[in-house]
């Protein structure tokens, strides 16, 4: 769907918010890499992204979720940050 359907949407100017769910210790190399992807399909149709949130306090090597040096929305870790989801989503 992401690939074959999406690319098809006209999302043109629409406001889009991105969120994901990742562990941050097991795949640090990718870490909630799927948010990444979507914001670059987002992006090239066209929608604009809100909700850029910093990386600090996160403990990750890479992660292509990261543009510009912050999250393309609202990265949460619940196996290991599980006390941290909620203050971060306020």
């Amino acid at each position: 769907w992401l690939y074959q359907t999406f690319p098809n949407l006209d999302i043109d100017g629409k406001k889009v918010a991105i969120f994901g769910v990742g562990d941050q210790e097991s795949y640090s190399d990718n870490f909630c890499d799927a948010a990444g992807e979507l914001y670059d399909l987002f992006t090239a149709k066209g929608a604009k992204v809100y909700g850029m949130t910093s990386t600090e306090g996160y403990n990750h090597m890479e992660s292509k979720a990261v543009v510009d040096g912050k999250f393309v929305g609202l990265m949460c870790d619940e196996d290991n940050q599980y006390d941290e989801s909620e203050p971060r989503a306020k």
